[in-house]
């Protein structure tokens, strides 16, 4: 479980593929401090397990699974990423809750900088677009964010100084791919909603 607030930003420093996966060695001294074999790290929103703690440097392995559902596939040595450990039972959510389970991509399709925040606009998948409010919750490459405006087909945040220099969407472009995840609470909402229409399970 995580909270969507991004602690650092890492690096790719290796990917060595193996038939459709991929192990990733990713630099984050922060992360790493005090990860141990089995952790949970969020890699662009991406909930990915620690093999082995290198000191500065983690290594994890990625299935197809993670590749067919994310844009992990297209990252690259030098390319930086969105690190977040797994928050603790006492950690304050300066976010919301979020599973690390990439539920959809989209592809930045406008920047438009302001005095004090930067807007930015992205597709929306339409198998997701039911899940998402304007004034909601949405995790975009693993950062927690409030939707601005939302349509059927597209969606915007508008972004702080902070988040611009201290994540990777202050240094995406027009037509780079993010990882979604919307929020849970919505899911199962719409889960109870639709198994009460139908009968449910009788006591």
């Amino acid at each position: 479980m995580f909270t969507g607030i991004v602690e650092e930003l890492g690096e790719v420093v290796e990917l060595t593929w193996k038939g459709e996966g991929a192990r990733l060695a990713i630099k984050g001294p922060v992360v790493t401090s005090d990860a141990g074999h089995g952790d949970s790290i969020a890699v662009n929103g991406v909930c990915l397990t620690v093999v082995e703690n290198l000191g500065d440097t983690f290594t994890t392995e990625v299935m197809k699974e993670s590749f067919d559902r994310s844009s992990l596939g297209a990252l690259q040595v030098g390319d930086r990423v969105n690190l977040e450990r797994a928050v603790k039972v006492s950690d304050r959510l300066g976010g919301h809750i979020v599973q690390g389970h990439v539920d959809g991509v989209a592809t930045i399709t406008e920047r438009v900088p302001g005095d004090l925040w930067e807007t930015v606009r992205f597709t929306l998948p339409e198998d997701l677009s039911r899940y998402i409010v304007e004034k909601g919750s949405i995790t975009v490459d693993g950062i927690s964010l409030t939707v601005t405006e939302i349509s059927e087909v597209a969606f915007a945040v508008s972004l702080i100084p902070t988040t611009l220099e201290v994540t990777t969407l202050g240094r995406k472009g027009v037509g780079d791919q993010v990882n979604l995840e919307v929020d849970v609470i919505a899911k199962y909402v719409e889960k109870l909603v639709s198994t009460g229409r139908t009968g449910g399970n009788q006591a």
